[in-house]
């Protein structure tokens, strides 16, 4: 989750999540079970890692401020403190499954991990097709 964190971060903006390093405790673990919050996260991620990777497209920074503060405020509206939510998103092994299915994705979808130039690709037809993950991103 590191990652998304560094999509915010890069750009000297903070979103509201912490990050303490605090120790995950038993409910945040079932914060994993929220299918619509790690989608979220997950749209955002492969996102990270085509702005990343390709310098003709940069991040819509506005709106992944919202959308993390969405995230957050619907994670916090099901119980879940901030403590739990900063401990959910610096966990090592959670950041490890979303950074695989982000680079299933991408594969899927014809582009490489670390290759700039197929990422680049994805990415412009991400926005092309304004879908969850093309709405972070901006052609330069």
């Amino acid at each position: 989750m590191r990652m998304i964190l560094s999509f915010i971060l890069s750009f000297g903006l903070s979103f509201g999540l912490g990050v303490s390093g605090s120790v995950a405790s038993a409910s945040a673990g079932s914060l994993s079970q929220e299918a619509d919050i790690n989608k979220g996260l997950f749209y955002m991620a492969v996102a990270d890692e085509i702005r990343k990777r390709c310098g003709d497209i940069s991040p819509r920074v506005v709106t992944a401020i919202s959308y993390m503060r969405a995230l957050k405020a619907e994670a916090q509206s099901r119980g879940y403190t901030e403590a739990e939510i900063d401990a959910y998103i610096t966990d090592k092994a959670e950041k490890r499954k979303i950074r695989g299915r982000s680079d299933d994705y991408i594969r899927s979808m014809g582009a490489m991990p670390n290759d700039g130039p197929s990422l680049c690709e994805l990415g412009q037809s991400e926005i092309a097709k304004q879908s969850p993950i093309g709405k972070f991103l901006k052609a330069k």
